[in-house]
C-alpha cells in the first residue's frame, strides 16, 4: 500500500526538485541506486516499468528502500494501462508516471488517492489530464518539446504543476532552462546513471552527481 499521502508526495517532488527516472532488472543493483540517491539527498525515485517481472524487482526495492531510506518516496514509471498501475499501487508505489495521458489510469490513481503524473505533449494534454485530476503533469519528450513549450504554456495556466522528462541534463545551463520556464521539478535519467558508473559499481559516483544537481537546482531556484 501507498505509505505517503497524495500532498506529501507532490510536496516532496516539488521540493526536492529532482527526480531519478531508473529501471534495471537486477535488485542489488537497484538496492544501491536508490541507496546512492538517497545518499546525495534524493526524496522521490522513479522506478521504471522497462523490463519483464519489473514489478517483482520494485516490490523488493520497496520493502528495502522502507527499512533503509527512510523518508524516500517511490513511485512507478513508464505505465501506459490500468491494470499495471493497479499492480504497482498494490505493491505500495506512491505515485504512478507514464509516457502519455491514460484517463483509465487517473480513475484508478484517483480511486486510491495517488498521484498519476502522465506524458502529456500538447496544452490540449495537459488541460484534459488536469480535468481528470492529475495535479502533475510530465511534459515529454523534454529534449523535443523544448523550455520554451513549458513557458509558452505557463503564460495562459499559470497554475499547472509540470514535471519535464526527456532530456535533462545534470548542468547548471540546461536545469537553469527549465526551472526559469516554469518546471516545478525534472525527471532525470540516464545523464545521472552512466551506465559506465553502473557497471563498475561506482555508487559513490552517483551519490557525488545527485548531490552536485540538487545543488545547482537549489542556486538557480
Amino acid at each position: 500500500m501507498a505509505k505517503y499521502n497524495k500532498l506529501q508526495v507532490l510536496e516532496t517532488m516539488s521540493a526536492t526538485g529532482i527526480v531519478p527516472v531508473f529501471y534495471h532488472s537486477d535488485i542489488e543493483t537497484a538496492k544501491n541506486v536508490v541507496k546512492a540517491c538517497y545518499l546525495g539527498g534524493i526524496r522521490t525515485f522513479e522506478f521504471t516499468n522497462r523490463g519483464e517481472f519489473a514489478h517483482e524487482v520494485f516490490g523488493e526495492l520497496n520493502k528495502f528502500a522502507a527499512k533503509e531510506c527512510p523518508g524516500l518516496i517511490l513511485g512507478a514509471g513508464s505505465v501506459v494501462d490500468a491494470p499495471t498501475a493497479s499492480l504497482y499501487i498494490q505493491l505500495g508505489a506512491n505515485f504512478i508516471v507514464g509516457p502519455l495521458f491514460n484517463p483509465d489510469i487517473a480513475k484508478i490513481a484517483n480511486r486510491r488517492l495517488v498521484p498519476y503524473t502522465p506524458g502529456c505533449g500538447s496544452v490540449s494534454e495537459v488541460g484534459f489530464a488536469q480535468e481528470a485530476g492529475c495535479d502533475l503533469c510530465k511534459i515529454f519528450p523534454g529534449d523535443v518539446l523544448g523550455p520554451n513549450f513549458v513557458k509558452g504554456l505557463k503564460a495562459p495556466m499559470p497554475w499547472s504543476l509540470l514535471m519535464v522528462t526527456g532530456g535533462v541534463k545534470p548542468e547548471e545551463a540546461n536545469l537553469k532552462a527549465w526551472f526559469d520556464a516554469g518546471v516545478t521539478c525534472v525527471g532525470m535519467g540516464s545523464n545521472l546513471f552512466p551506465k559506465e558508473v553502473i557497471a563498475a559499481k561506482e555508487w559513490g559516483k552517483i551519490t557525488e552527481l545527485c548531490k552536485n544537481a540538487l545543488a545547482i537546482v537549489g542556486k538557480i531556484r
